[in-house]
């Protein structure tokens, strides 16, 4: 018997396309897991798909199960939910979680999947990827009680270290974004919002997730003395300035980058990539975080509405991908 999928591929930059393909026959130790839903990571993915990863980091954003190579063809992506078909009797008929592009069926080893507590719908867990960049920038960011701290940019990333940080006792957390419709969304994660100019300065610690040199700048104004910004933007090719005169020399700023790719140094004694991703799975079991989830579409519009999403046509936080349980398993 041989098996096939369908995938979503970056043709060439701003084209996309589904393919057909041939799944590998599975070896002892591996599954075979039939996606039930997959996420758009909006920022990394509308990069990738506008052709932006620049030459010098092709080998250091390559996705875990990514295929071709930048700017194109590839397919590329790292937010996938789905259901064990075939494997070790502890996974078969267990829905998992695996930093696997969008394609409707893929054979992986065991080790790759994360199952998904049973607290967690499948259409939350697509967000696991997402939160466990999220839980990395807290260990990062070693937030101490009493902080006064902003985090910059509401979106799919900047929610989720905010949602986490208000968690801290007696912490002050403001989530920041020029778009006033983002304080709804505030609002379910339990967190404060205001827009740049009403932001409270004076912050021992701010988050900045915006991708954006206005946001940047705003960040480090929001500093108190010897404060510090955790950088988690990422600009692909693009060239921004930051302000590093003004106050940033005589107040002992410190402005520092963090990035999912490596465990945070906090915890890498201690902690595995996998230890890290059980756990943004485990935090998903709040319903707040569905308030990140702000579009769907079908896996076969992926083509089309790709270039909504990095056009900024189709805005939001993370695009949610359905699929339908039609067998892609042919003699």
């Amino acid at each position: 018997m041989t098996r096939s999928a369908r995938a979503f591929w970056l043709r060439s930059p701003g084209v996309g396309e589904i393919r057909e393909i041939a799944l590998p026959e599975p070896a002892d130790g591996d599954v075979v897991v039939r996606t039930v839903c997959s996420g758009v990571s909006r920022g990394t993915e509308s990069l990738v798909f506008r052709g932006g990863v620049p030459a010098s980091q092709h080998t250091a954003m390559r996705a875990p199960f990514q295929d071709g190579d930048f700017p194109g063809p590839v397919k590329y992506g790292y937010l996938n939910v789905g259901v064990v078909e075939e494997g070790p009797e502890r996974l078969v008929g267990r829905t998992v979680f695996s930093l696997y592009p969008h394609q409707t069926r893929y054979v992986v080893p065991a080790s790759a999947v994360t199952p998904v507590p049973d607290s967690v719908p499948a259409a939350r867990a697509v967000l696991a990827g997402t939160v466990e960049t999220a839980v990395n920038a807290v260990w990062d960011a070693a937030p101490l009680l009493g902080d006064r701290i902003a985090v910059v940019g509401a979106g799919m990333i900047g929610c989720s270290v905010a949602a986490l940080l208000a968690r801290f006792p007696s912490v002050r957390v403001q989530l920041i974004d020029a778009d006033p419709s983002r304080a709804a969304v505030a609002e379910a994660l339990g967190v404060g919002f205001a827009l740049p100019g009403d932001a409270l300065g004076g912050c021992d610690l701010v988050v900045h997730a915006s991708a954006s040199e206005a946001g940047l700048a705003r960040s480090l104004e929001l500093l108190g003395p010897e404060g510090t910004v955790l950088e988690l933007s990422w600009y692909g090719d693009r060239r921004v300035s930051v302000p590093l005169g003004e106050a940033f020399h005589s107040g002992r700023l410190t402005l520092r980058a963090s990035q999912v790719g490596a465990v945070s140094a906090a915890r890498r004694g201690s902690r595995t990539y996998g230890d890290r991703l059980a756990l943004a799975l485990e935090l998903l079991a709040d319903p707040a975080f569905d308030a990140l989830i702000t579009g769907e579409c079908a896996f076969e519009e992926l083509p089309s509405v790709m270039p909504r999403i990095a056009g900024g046509e189709l805005p939001g936080m993370c695009h949610r991908v359905r699929y339908d349980a039609a067998a892609d398993v042919v003699a």
